[in-house]
Parts: C-alpha cells; sequence; structure tokens
C-alpha cells in the first residue's frame, strides 16, 4: 500500500502544471510565491516537509453573490508571515520578498509586527528566515532570522545591501523539481545536511 502511495505520490507530482504568471505590473512580486508554492507542493508529495501560505484573514462586507463579486472588504488583523509548517520536526516560519533594485532590500518592504514575528518564534525555538529575490539579478537569498536581526540592530540603514546577502545569507538554487530547494540550506544550517 505505501508503494502503490509513492508511485501515486510521484506521477502525481509530475503531472502538475507549473504556474506560468505573466511578468508584468499586475503579477509583480507572484513569481516568486509561485516558486515557493511549487516547491513546498513538491515537499509535501514527496513526503519531506509540510508547508503553506498562510490566508490572509479577510472580512468580507458587501457581497454580490448574484454577480460573484466582492464590493467591499478589509483585512481583519496585520498577516504575520507568508509561510509556516513542519520539517523533521521543527517549526518552520518565514517570509517571502521580492526587490527591482540591483544594490539593497529595502526593510520598508518588510513590516516591523513581520520582523517582531519572526524574532519571537525564533526564540522560542522555529527555524525562521527571508526568502529575498532579487529580480533583475535573477538571485534568490535565504537569510536567517539572526542575521536579520543583527543587521538592524547594528545598522541605521534602511535597506540591506547586496553585500550583506552574499556574505550572511545562501543562494537558494533554481531547479527543476523542487523549484527553490530551501530545505537544502535549512539542512544544512541545522540538521548537519550535505
Amino acid at each position: 500500500m505505501i508503494d502503490l502511495l509513492k508511485n501515486y505520490s510521484y506521477l502525481r507530482f509530475n503531472n502538475v502544471k507549473t504556474n506560468n504568471i505573466k511578468q508584468g505590473f499586475k503579477n509583480r512580486g507572484m513569481q516568486l510565491e509561485s516558486d515557493i508554492n511549487l516547491s513546498n507542493e513538491y515537499y509535501k508529495i514527496k513526503d519531506i516537509a509540510y508547508i503553506y501560505k498562510k490566508p490572509t484573514p479577510i472580512k468580507l462586507v458587501k457581497v454580490d453573490y448574484k454577480k460573484g463579486l466582492i464590493n467591499e472588504a478589509y483585512f481583519m488583523t496585520p498577516s504575520t508571515t507568508d509561510y509556516n509548517g513542519i520539517y523533521k520536526g521543527k517549526y518552520i516560519d518565514f517570509e517571502a520578498k521580492e526587490t527591482s533594485s540591483k544594490t539593497s532590500f529595502s526593510l520598508s518592504n518588510i513590516h516591523e509586527h513581520q520582523i517582531k514575528h519572526l524574532i519571537d518564534v525564533k526564540r522560542h525555538g522555529a527555524i525562521s528566515f527571508l526568502i529575498v529575490r532579487f529580480n533583475l539579478l535573477d538571485k534568490t537569498f535565504y537569510l536567517s532570522t539572526e542575521k536579520l536581526e543583527e543587521f538592524i540592530k547594528n545598522n541605521k540603514r534602511k535597506s540591506i545591501p547586496l553585500s550583506f546577502f552574499e556574505e550572511y545569507g545562501k543562494i537558494i538554487k533554481m531547479k527543476f523539481n523542487p523549484r527553490l530547494d530551501y530545505i537544502e540550506i535549512i539542512d544544512k544550517e541545522y540538521f548537519g545536511g550535505k
């Protein structure tokens, strides 16, 4: 039975179509999310990790059910981070951001309450981090919350320079499966993997 399920998972993932999101103003910031979602689906199907995109809590005020339109809605509470889940018995929590800058990542792209959340869950034993994609350089970095916190405490800058990511972050390799293998970095950092 388990072999049957493994084969089913393999076939199911190999039949998943990638999201071909057009890069335009409307879909800015969606390609990184799409890449992470595909990676998370791969991790789930292969029974490696269970990591999910958190839904943003929205309160619907006016809905036209006949036309299927939401006319008025608002955010109920500020969201924390984009993703959370579990890997090898450890809670994982992270935020994913993109930048069009070639030289730095502006801290205004991440809310103060999100940084606080990453620091708080890390303090309680979670694996927490940022994934930042420099779109024009086609580079995606993993930056631990420890390094993010260290940068904020020791700098008055309002942006993290690319050189900081290159020195203290880790490049996340683009692959076919998984698309962005950030678990490979977590394995090395936390579990002594290769």
